[in-house]
């Protein structure tokens, strides 16, 4: 446990910044969720409309810390390819 006072305050950022982070991961996560079950159910353009959500929501992700970037860049290039694939 914490003994020092500026140890007790590390421990609340702490549980601060980790609550913060898994609601927006938890954020970023739904809107893919919408681009997987538009791509799921074949349609081009809900699908792109969600993946413009979708990109921004996986970015500021990246810009916080939450994923690394190349991840989130991994993440929407995915997202992307598979929602041109349906247009074809």
């Amino acid at each position: 446990m914490a003994n020092t006072a500026s140890a007790k305050k590390a421990v609340r950022k702490i549980a601060q910044r980790t609550a913060v982070n898994k609601s927006r991961k938890s954020r970023m996560r739904t809107f893919v969720r919408k681009v997987e079950d538009a791509i799921r159910a074949g349609d081009h353009t809900v699908a792109l409309a969600a993946l413009r959500q979708a990109e921004p929501e996986i970015v500021r992700a990246a810009q916080k810390g939450v994923l690394h970037k190349n991840t989130a860049s991994r993440k929407v290039s995915r997202l992307a390819s598979r929602v041109k694939t349906l247009q074809a």
